[in-house]
C-alpha cells in the first residue's frame, strides 16, 4: 500500500523560504550546484522524487562541484567538533582502538596526499575496520576511478541526510 500524502517533513521542506531551503540542502551536501538543482525542482510529491533529483544532480556535478561537496566532510575518525551529523555517521570509529584510530589517521593522510581530498565513504553502519579496509583498497585506484567512487558515496550520504530531513516531525 502506498500513501498518497506527502510526508510532513517533505511538505515543510517544499514550502520553506528559498534561503532556508537552500541552507537545509547545504547541510546535506556542501555543493552549491547540487543544492540549487534540488531547490529549483521543488515541490516534491514524494521522498523518492527528492532522492531521484539528488541522484540526477550528483551525476551531473563537475570535478569542481565534487570538490566543493567533499570539502564539507571531515576526515574519517575526526568528526567535526559539535557536529552531531558527522559524529552520528562516523559512529563506527567512536569505539575504535587507539591503534586503529592512529592507522586511520595515517591512511587518511596518505589518501589525501594521493588524491588531494579527504577519503570519503558512506560511513553509516560501517565499523572502523571496514572503513580502514576500504581506504586501503581504494588508495590504489586511479584518480578517475576514485572520483566516480566518491560521487557514488556522496550520493549515498546525501540520500541518508535527505531522508532525515524529510522524515523530521515538526
Amino acid at each position: 500500500m502506498t500513501s498518497t500524502s506527502t510526508p510532513p517533513g517533505l511538505a515543510r521542506f517544499n514550502v520553506l523560504e528559498e534561503h532556508a531551503a537552500l541552507a537545509a540542502l547545504r547541510e546535506a551536501c556542501a555543493s552549491t550546484t547540487w543544492a540549487r538543482r534540488l531547490l529549483a525542482a521543488r515541490p516534491y510529491a514524494t521522498a523518492e522524487d527528492l532522492f531521484a533529483a539528488s541522484d540526477a544532480a550528483m551525476a551531473e556535478l563537475s570535478a569542481e562541484d565534487l570538490a566543493e561537496a567533499m570539502a564539507g566532510h571531515p576526515p574519517i575518525g575526526r568528526p567535526k567538533p559539535g557536529d552531531p551529523t558527522s559524529a552520528r555517521e562516523q559512529r563506527g570509529m567512536a569505539g575504535a582502538s587507539e591503534e586503529l584510530k592512529s592507522e586511520m589517521l595515517e591512511l587518511n593522510l596518505a589518501y589525501q596526499e594521493r588524491f588531494g581530498h579527504v577519503f570519503l565513504i558512506c560511513a553509516t553502519g560501517r565499523t572502523g575496520e571496514q572503513m580502514r579496509d576500504a581506504v586501503k583498497e581504494r588508495i590504489g585506484n586511479s584518480p578517475e576511478q576514485e572520483r566516480e567512487i566518491v560521487r557514488t558515496e556522496l550520493g549515498k550520504i546525501n540520500r541518508i541526510r535527505l531522508a532525515r530531513l524529510v522524515e523530521e516531525e515538526a
